[in-house]
């Protein structure tokens, strides 16, 4: 039977949120004050991101393609392997469950964000910043994480017998390894958003909720992960037109 787009937007949303949910989770056990996940480290961070995604992929991929981002959206539906009917949709469920995740992450570290007196440590928790601001180059460094995670995507797929194309299509352990392989060589500049619902609806929710000493939400830096990543999957969808 024939999956309906409402079905398919829910468990976008669903997967999304619990990605952000595990992935900002694992930032604000590392950095705030007084968790046992203190000073974890990037490693116990990038590999976390990667186990969130997979988590996304098993709840999201038998009924959407497990997108959980609008840049692969957009990607896929650019080379032809996903219908733009869809992306409205996809786009919206992602970045709803993106904001629910991020709030879900300040109810369960509430003690602990009260606890950390660095308004940029707890904005961290939220959406990504750069290690050193040169806007131009981190919207190169996001535009490339992005890139090779949907050209890698769409290398990985057969389309015949994949009726829906996403990140599930891959299966979720490849694509947990491939996050992990990103974060670990190409993140160390911006934190690799690679993906506007990790960053603008969690951004979004920084700056709504009522977090004691939380300073700015970085609204002059927004822009760079949400188009950098769209950018980045544009260029991997026509190096693949041009391929294939």
């Amino acid at each position: 039977m024939e999956t309906s787009l409402f079905t398919k937007c829910l468990f976008e949303f669903i997967g999304t949120a619990i990605l952000i949910l595990l992935g900002d989770g694992v930032v604000a056990s590392n950095i705030l004050k007084g968790s046992k996940g203190y000073n974890g480290g990037w490693v116990v961070v990038t590999m976390a991101w990667g186990f969130a995604v997979m988590c996304g992929v098993f709840i999201a991929g038998p009924y959407s393609g497990a997108h959980l981002n609008p840049a692969v959206s957009i990607g896929l539906a650019l080379a032809g392997a996903f219908s733009w009917t869809y992306v409205p949709g996809y786009i919206a469920a992602q970045l709803l469950g993106g904001f629910v995740g991020a709030v879900l992450v300040y109810l369960f570290y509430k003690d602990h964000y009260d606890a950390t007196e660095d308004p940029d440590l707890k904005l961290a928790t939220f959406c990504t910043m750069p290690a050193i601001m040169n806007k131009p180059r981190n919207f190169f460094c996001e535009t490339v994480g992005a890139f090779l995670l949907v050209f890698v995507l769409l290398m990985l797929t057969v389309r015949e017998n994949a009726p829906e194309i996403g990140l599930g299509t891959l299966g979720a352990f490849p694509v947990t390894f491939l996050i992990m392989a990103i974060g670990m060589s190409l993140g160390g500049a911006t934190g690799y958003a690679i993906n506007p619902a990790r960053d603008l609806p969690p951004r979004i929710a920084h700056y709504l909720l009522p977090i004691k000493g939380k300073g700015t939400s970085g609204w002059g830096y927004s822009w760079v992960p949400v188009f950098g990543p769209i950018v980045g999957a544009g260029v991997a969808a026509c190096i693949y037109l041009c391929i294939f």
